[in-house]
Parts: C-alpha cells; structure tokens; sequence
C-alpha cells in the first residue's frame, strides 16, 4: 500500500478543519481537557505498567517519595519532606506531615514498606521488581519515618523511589488494571473504558487539587487525531504527529505547536557477535555514513539534534562530545579494510510510517558507502521478539524516557543479554561491565558523570550502540491547554496546574 503524499494529507486535513470550523468556535465550558495518544494503556496498575501511556496515566494517580525534575530528571522529594544519607547503604527518609490518599487514609510509613515489600514479592510478580531488588531491607520508625537499607550500594535509589505508593492494605492485593488502586497523585480514575480513561480531580493528595478534569483518548491514526484537534473536540497531543502534518497544524486557529529538547535517544542497535557486524571497523563505517544533522533537519522537521551521545544534553549526567563525523570516503575505507567492500544487511524498524521513512533514508545513505539495506518493517511486539531472539543484524530504536543513565546497564551489561535484559546487540566487554557496575555503586553526581562519560567514549569507540538524534517533544495544544509543557521524559503533570 502507498503512502498518500504529504501536500495531499495536508490538503485533506485543510478541508476538513474548514467543514468543522463551526464546532471550533465551541467556547470551553465544563468539557475535560482531552489529551490524545495513539495506544490504549495496557493496565493502570503501577505495579505492572511499563508502555509510555500506562507510565505516564498512572503518574497522574500515584505518587513516590520522589518524583524527577522535569528539566534535569534529577529525583527531588515529592511524598519525601526530607532525606538523609546515614552512610553509602542507609537512607533515611522524613514523610511530609498531613498527606492523605484519595481516600482519606494518611499516608504513613507503613504504606512505604508495606509499597516496596509488594514491589519486590514473587507473589505480586511486579514487572519492577528490579528497581527495589538492590534494598535489602526496610523499616518505619513511627509514622512518619522510613529507613532503608540497601544490600549492596546502588546509587539510583532515589530515582528508584520515584515508584509509586501503594496503601498497605492493597499493595500486595490482585492487579488492579482499572486504576481503582487509591492514589497519592492529583488525579482519581473515573472510569476506564476501552479507548478512554477519564480523570477526575483528586481532593487530596501530594498536590492540590487540579481545576479540569481529564480524558485520555485512543486515537489510532494520525489524520484522525489533526482532525479532532481541528474541530475543537480535543487539546493535547504529546509526539503525535509526523512533521508532515505540522504545518498545518501550526496554520489552524487557535492551536499552538511547541517544542522543548526531550530526554530521548534515537538510535541503531548492532547484533555485534557474529557476522560481519561483529568488526568494530564495520560497525564504524555504518556509525560515519549518516547524515544526521541532514535527517534531523529535513525529515524530522528540525524538531530533534543530532545524537553524538547516549545520554541526552539536558540530563544532569551529559558529557559532551564530538559530533559523529559524516565521513563516506572514510566509511569506504573501512569497508575495505575489513574485506567487505559490499556487504548487505537487514534493517529492522517499526510500522510507524515516520520510523519507515527514517528507515529507507538510512538504508539510502549506507548504499552510497557499499553497503545495501533490505528494510523490514515490523510490528512492535514481533521487532522485539526477534531482537530478544537476536534475530536481525540492524535495527532502529527508541528510549523514550532516559531518565537514570543507569538505564544504560540493561541496554549494554553483559549479564543483561536477552533474556536477562534489553542488551539485544549481546555486548560482552569486561570494561563497559566494570563501568557500569562502577556507575551503580557510587554514590556522589560529578563522579557518577565521569564514569559515565568514560562509558560513552568506551561505546563510542566500539561503536557498540550508534547514536542518531535526541528528538525533541512536539505538543499541539488548544487555547485551553496551552500552557501545558510536559517533562524532559514525556510525563504529564503538567495537566494538573492548568489553569
């Protein structure tokens, strides 16, 4: 099936807006803001959601003792009024005084311990029980007290933290997938239906109360979700709309397009352990044969930059580094020099037709080094299944939400290989191991950026990971919501102070 051309797309939304533009005037009223995404969320349960919408709906229900700034992702207090480090594997926290879940109950410390046991219980089976594996064991010292200690030192615990608290009557309870867990956050489900989740303000918690309430509505296609924008009968989209569409987007009254850098990393993994990907020269020549600036500014619209790292540049522990040069000639030679002056691979990507378009310009850019790309488009769930079964050679992917660089440690550690863990290109270096473990355990930020920075040069020179772009947050907003900003890792609080 071919793809409509982009003028055509746009002149269809164009006429469409214009036949709804009565419903456009429609002045705001009692109507709930009305955030679209393209996927349903598998679950509410916190204790199990792990797609981006499920995250992000259950943020706006549940709250943890920490929660991430949204500019720098470093954890600040948020259920916490205080915290102290007694030594490198003991931290005490201090709960704030007077916050009470949606139902009343006050939050205390034993909805703390009882939310962490839960965490890490078999019988729960949550799917981040390896964020509290590393606590060895936890304790309330009255109400309002909680000390931890870890087993071993991990520094990410207060990112980790940023789990949400469950009361302890219901956290070791059965899934909940409907969101009826009761909440910290500002918000409380309503209902839950396929296709929509409705919010309604929540009358206590860790914030104050919020004035709109909220839907958030599935809409598959992207033509459909510019119309509803169009029409009025919607406010936010948060990335989704191709740089096609924007435009237009842009052009229709009373919509505002903004952009903010997103802590985000676009980026080609290698199977890096057998064929002719496993020479580091080969791996190289593919690394300075793209032109990532020229992707970034033409085909994503100028709305990303162009990744040297892969640690985004707003995230406290970024270290600079070079651009990638875009160096053919030197592509060529390494090819050569590897005995493969024309090599064929396959290149697996997603169904997005953004992400097919990215795809075929990359498979063009190698071919001009002697390299030819057959590009596999593939649903989400099969790319996945045949990463994790090593079944590819190359493949583009994202990491939506870089918020620790710890997260690294799944994507590169060599006890992290499928299906232990996402490090889909099955490195085994003993230095980036010892980096990472490194990385883990040390307690202070300057130190954990140089160990981090030593990683990025180590995977840089390898050419283990190939970083493209760091793409920005888009967010089409109504005159309503226009205020609204999400956070450097895509989150939505920002929902719950509009005014």
């Amino acid at each position: 099936m071919t793809e409509a051309p982009a003028a055509v797309v746009l002149a269809a939304v164009a006429l469409a807006a214009l036949a709804l533009s009565a419903c456009k005037a429609t002045p705001p009223g009692p109507r709930p803001i009305e955030i679209l995404v393209p996927t349903d969320a598998e679950t509410l349960d916190p204790r199990y959601a792990t797609d981006a919408v499920a995250i992000r709906a259950s943020r706006l229900v549940h709250a943890g003792l920490f929660r991430l700034d949204p500019d720098t992702l470093a954890p600040v207090p948020y259920a916490a009024h205080a915290f102290t480090w007694e030594d490198e594997r003991t931290l005490r926290v201090e709960l704030r005084e007077g916050v009470r879940f949606h139902g009343g109950a006050p939050l205390e410390a034993a909805d703390v311990v009882a939310t962490i046991e839960a965490f890490r219980s078999p019988k729960v089976a949550s799917r981040h029980a390896r964020m509290v594996e590393p606590i060895g064991s936890v304790e309330a010292e009255g109400a309002r007290i909680v000390r931890i200690r870890l087993a071993r030192a991990h520094a990410t615990l207060l990112t980790d933290l940023e789990l949400p608290i469950l009361r302890r009557d219901e956290a070791h309870g059965p899934p909940r997938p409907d969101g009826s867990l009761d909440g910290l956050g500002p918000y409380v489900v309503t209902t839950r239906e396929h296709g929509e989740i409705a919010l309604a303000p929540a009358p206590r918690g860790v914030m104050p109360p919020p004035v709109h309430h909220v839907t958030i509505r599935t809409v598959h296609d992207e033509n459909a979700r510019a119309l509803r924008m169009h029409a009025g009968r919607a406010d936010l989209v948060v990335n989704g709309f191709s740089p096609t569409l924007l435009p237009a987007l842009r052009d229709a009254h009373a919509l505002t397009v903004s952009t903010r850098p997103a802590a985000s990393l676009t980026y080609l993994v290698v199977r890096s352990d057998r064929g002719p990907l496993a020479d580091e020269r080969v791996r190289g020549a593919i690394a300075t044969a793209i032109d990532r600036e020229g992707l970034a500014r033409t085909l994503l619209g100028g709305q990303a930059r162009a990744a040297s790292t892969l640690i985004p540049p707003s995230h406290w522990a970024h270290s600079e580094a070079p651009p990638f040069a875009l160096d053919r000639e030197g592509s060529r030679a390494r090819l050569a020099a590897a005995g493969l002056p024309h090599l064929r691979v396959t290149l697996l990507t997603s169904t997005d037709r953004l992400r097919g378009v990215l795809a075929r310009a990359i498979a063009q850019e190698l071919a001009d080094v002697g390299v030819t790309v057959d590009v596999v488009p593939l649903e989400l769930g099969t790319m996945l299944a045949r990463l994790a079964s090593g079944d590819f050679e190359l493949a583009t992917l994202q990491l939506p939400e870089v918020t620790e660089p710890n997260v690294l440690r799944v994507f590169l550690h060599s006890t992290s290989v499928p299906p232990a863990g996402a490090n889909r290109g099955r490195v085994r270096d003993p230095e980036v191991d010892r980096l990472l473990d490194e990385g883990d355990a040390v307690l202070d930020p300057e130190k954990r950026r140089a160990i981090y920075a030593e990683l990025e040069a180590r995977v840089r020179e390898r050419a283990w990971l190939l970083p493209l772009f760091h793409e920005d947050h888009v967010t089409v907003a109504s005159a309503r919501a226009a205020a609204f900003a999400p956070s450097a890792e895509g989150r939505w609080l920002g929902l719950a102070t509009l005014r």
